[in-house]
């Protein structure tokens, strides 16, 4: 039996990712990790930036200074009532209250009704009150409209870091072996707000780890240019975000194969802000197995 399973398991070798210099790897790496710290506090997608996110409910909401109001903005930025916001389906349409100073981001001040995009449309509207910037967000897979908000002028813009990273290891960049699903599925997972938010998933990533065989869903939509995946692995249970997370991997090749850079999972935008609507790894994506490489928890 021992003899069979020797011979088995050298029947299908494992191709090796391929070669790199170990001093550019860690460059790019370093590049990498500086260009993702950068955006974190970029307005309007930098997590760090972000102050407010408030449920829109169908019909009209108020919003200002006003701390009564449903949704309540700093003062400093903003007059008691600033304005109303009308949802009927998806259609979002604000009317600013006289002098309220709201400003399509870096135009000209709104005067009247306007409808607003919101942020999973193409060209979606920022807007600016003050310091502030505010913009409807949604998620697909769920009919859930936000508002969300950011301060461009927070204290922690200059002063944010990422948390610790593990030492970069070349050796867990691992080849993957994708297989698709004969049809996109949807994937629908629990988010941190108590909902559900949905993915498209569109196959599988086989890799393995010393003589074991793991799989990863993999998502995309119709415009990625690379594989979203959420993970959990027991790095979780002291070291890293107790709710998992995330890593982007290149589409395979003619041959179907690429590589996994573990060095390069992350940190969901919750990790960074309570006003984040993240989505956490479906259960076929906890790894039984220890990824000590990535980004780990802030102290």
């Amino acid at each position: 039996m021992a003899i069979l399973s020797l011979v088995a398991g050298c029947a299908e070798p494992w191709p090796e990712p391929p070669v790199v210099d170990t001093g550019v790897f860690a460059e790019e790496h370093e590049d990498w990790r500086s260009r993702r710290e950068a955006r974190a506090v970029e307005p309007p997608g930098g997590p760090v930036l972000w102050i407010g996110l408030w449920d829109l409910p169908h019909g009209e909401t108020v919003f200002g200074a006003d701390p009564g109001l449903p949704i309540a903005l700093p003062a400093e930025d903003s007059p008691p009532i600033a304005g109303t916001l009308t949802r009927q389906g998806e259609a979002v349409r604000l009317e600013p209250a006289p002098g309220a100073a709201i400003r399509v981001h870096e135009g000209d001040l709104i005067e009247g009704p306007i409808e607003l995009r919101h942020d999973r449309m193409e060209d979606p509207t920022r807007l600016q009150l003050g310091s502030l910037g505010l913009r409807v967000h949604s998620e697909q897979g769920t009919d859930r409209l936000w508002l969300r908000a950011w301060d461009e002028d927070t204290p922690e813009r200059e002063t944010f870091r990422l948390p610790d990273y593990f030492p970069v290891d070349p050796a867990w960049r691992v080849q993957a072996r994708f297989e698709p699903y004969v049809e996109p599925e949807p994937l629908r997972v629990p988010d941190v707000t108590g909902g559900m938010v949905e993915f498209i998933a569109r196959g599988e990533l086989v890799f393995r780890r010393g003589r074991k065989e793991h799989r990863l869903i993999a998502t995309a939509g119709e415009t990625s240019s690379s594989y979203f995946v959420m993970m959990w692995d027991s790095t979780a249970v002291d070291a890293t975000y107790q709710g998992g997370r995330y890593l982007r991997v290149d589409f395979p090749d003619e041959s179907g194969w690429t590589t996994i850079d573990f060095n390069r999972t992350y940190n969901a935008p919750c990790v960074f802000t309570a006003y984040s609507v993240c989505g956490l790894p479906p259960r076929r994506n906890w790894l039984p197995l220890r990824v000590e490489a990535g980004e780990q928890r802030p102290n």
